[in-house]
């Protein structure tokens, strides 16, 4: 092979990957809600965010974690857009927005449920786009 096809070759694998990595969907929907717009994951479960956390680190660890299950990010995905991938303190991965891991509620019944907004004196509030 000559050189300028193997570097034809790595220009086009590079391309591909950057178009694989672009096209990528986000791992959130906006939906609207009676609260405005917010963030959902693909089911239409509304997202939150928890001050307790920070930049990049999640605080809902055990029983938190029960009730406020994480929106999970898999080997696979790409981040990007706002969206980043957060290691927590077991290994897994999760998803995160500006900086804010995401969570859905676990006692919101169907999408468009946003009973976790304001939840524990405040702390727990619906993720916005």
């Amino acid at each position: 092979m000559t050189r300028l096809s193997t570097m034809s070759l790595l220009v086009a694998a590079t391309s591909l990957a950057a178009i694989a990595t672009a096209n990528a969907a986000p791992p959130t929907k906006t939906s609207s809600s009676a609260k405005g717009e917010i963030l959902t994951d693909v089911s239409g479960m509304s997202l939150y965010t928890f001050d307790k956390d920070s930049e990049g680190k999640s605080a809902c660890n055990g029983p938190c974690a029960t009730n406020w299950p994480v929106l999970k990010a898999s080997a696979s995905d790409q981040p990007g857009g706002g969206y980043t991938i957060i290691t927590r303190d077991d290994g897994s991965k999760q998803w995160a927005y500006k900086g804010k891991p995401l969570y859905t509620f676990a006692k919101d019944q169907k999408a468009g449920d946003v009973t976790g907004d304001g939840f524990f004196n405040g702390a727990w509030h619906l993720a916005k786009p």
